[in-house]
């Protein structure tokens, strides 16, 4: 009898928050390999605080975070650490250190993590920023970058270890619209080419619609779930009225009235 195929990252009955505040509880949803995976919601709903949550930076009140079967949180610092670095991570600003070059900032977790010599490290600097599309700049400080530019700069960094999971925190903020879909296009490139797995926050609904094959909705009023499915099944089939009036860009009144006046005889 085959066994159940286990998914790189499982959540069960997840709740989370900052001291006696709830932000959400009762999460639970399967992350399918090679899958690009949407946490969606509107603004302050807790999307950056469950990213937190899953990569190791902010501890749940209750229920499990596990990858690849291992509950990350019950485990000990050691075992936490050996699977925070299957992880790559783009945060909101890029998180580049200034006074760091491009290239300096993707050979830093290769020089903390690994015991590569200064050549082998440059050479696989080199091929990063190439795989997100920078063949220049690699001298430049932070500062000197475009926001696409210092986007890829970070994606290459978080793709440095060759992690099995790749957690984007708002990837498109910031951006225009040219950049953002250049951005989406690498991202698609990075799970279809390399075969990782991503889970990434946003509310950028193009690129919600454009390449998330599966998603949760986070409610703030409820502070639970209370949707979970591709991005486009969402946005054409979900009756909820706040999910439905996020992923047609209307507001929830819109949406109750035109389904009265639809059911009305």
């Amino acid at each position: 009898m085959a066994h159940e195929s286990i998914p790189p990252l499982r959540v069960r009955a997840l709740s989370i928050g900052y001291g006696t505040q709830v932000v959400q509880h009762d999460l639970s949803f399967d992350v399918n390999a090679r899958s690009i995976f949407a946490i969606m919601g509107a603004s302050g709903c807790g999307k950056s605080t469950l990213l937190h949550s899953l990569m190791g930076l902010l501890r749940p009140s209750a229920g499990a975070v596990s990858f690849q079967g291992n509950d990350y949180w019950s485990a000990d610092i050691a075992k936490r650490a050996e699977i925070g670095r299957r992880f790559g991570v783009l945060f909101q600003t890029s998180a580049l250190w200034s006074a760091l070059t491009a290239s300096e900032n993707v050979a830093l977790p290769l020089q903390m993590f690994t015991k590569l010599d200064a050549k082998s490290i440059d050479a696989l600097v080199q091929m990063k920023l190439a795989l997100v599309g920078l063949d220049t700049g690699w001298t430049s400080l932070p500062a000197d970058l475009s926001g696409g530019m210092a986007k890829r700069v970070g994606i290459a960094r978080a793709l440095s270890l060759d992690p099995d999971i790749l957690f984007l925190d708002e990837p498109s903020a910031g951006l225009d619209p040219v950049s953002s879909k250049r951005l989406d296009d690498l991202i698609l490139e990075l799970r279809d080419g390399f075969g990782v797995t991503v889970v990434m926050v946003s509310h950028e609904l193009p690129s919600l619609l454009s390449i998330c094959d599966d998603g949760v909705f986070l409610d703030a009023s409820t502070h639970t779930m209370i949707a979970q499915g591709a991005p486009k099944q969402l946005q054409a089939n979900c009756t909820d009225t706040t999910v439905s009036a996020f992923m047609n860009r209307t507001s929830a009144k819109t949406v109750t009235e035109s389904s009265a006046t639809h059911a009305s005889p």
